[in-house]
């Protein structure tokens, strides 16, 4: 009789409990576009002395809303199955360390300009946000693809100035690879990021 009372109970604090919405695509993207702003106007975190720090701050937030697999995947096309597992998550931390050190300062041209979110759209797992920036006295359109497959939308390519950044990579990839195969791709990336770390341009 107790376990039937005990069930019931639950049954009927489930029927009570309210329903949580899981957040929309720009419910997901703006709080993470905030933070990143607010990195970048922290007092604290000024400066070339602060800039390994602001940066990893950055790189830190940005992860939380980007797919950066999804998005090695995508680039690579056909040539993603056609490599390891282990292959696989190199050239995943590779191309983030690539993307990182390209990406990230560019940000540090920010100067106090708001983000507008234009509109969403959802069809399915999949989404697009829509925002614009202003850069040098003009509106620029920022378009963040986005994925909610793995149950939490996440950015895996974004169009600038109607651009997808994905399909940039994997036009140029895809010429790297029919010469120098995969090998000679992640070769080229990793002599980038080598060359990064150094303080090479």
């Amino acid at each position: 009789m107790k376990k039937i009372i005990f069930a019931l109970l639950l049954l009927v604090a489930l029927i009570a409990a309210p329903t949580m919405a899981a957040p929309n695509p720009t419910d997901t993207l703006r709080p993470v576009l905030d933070r990143i702003i607010a990195v970048l106007i922290d007092p604290s975190l000024q400066g070339d002395a602060h800039m390994a720090a602001r940066q990893a701050r950055i790189m830190d937030t940005v992860k939380e809303a980007f797919n950066f697999r999804e998005m090695c995947r995508r680039v690579l096309g056909p040539t993603w199955n056609q490599i390891s597992a282990a292959e696989q998550d190199h050239f995943t931390n590779e191309m983030t360390e690539f993307l990182k050190n390209i990406y990230i300062g560019r940000l540090e041209e920010y100067s106090g300009q708001q983000v507008r979110y234009i509109n969403e759209l959802i069809r399915g797992n999949l989404a697009q946000v829509a925002t614009e920036i202003d850069y040098q006295g003009k509106p620029v359109p920022l378009i963040y693809i986005m994925d909610n497959s793995g149950g939490r939308w996440m950015v895996y390519d974004i169009y600038i100035e109607g651009l997808s950044l994905v399909n940039n990579y994997r036009e140029q990839f895809r010429s790297i690879i029919r010469t120098e195969k995969y090998a000679g791709l992640i070769k080229m990336i990793e002599a980038k990021n080598r060359e990064n770390a150094g303080g090479g341009k």
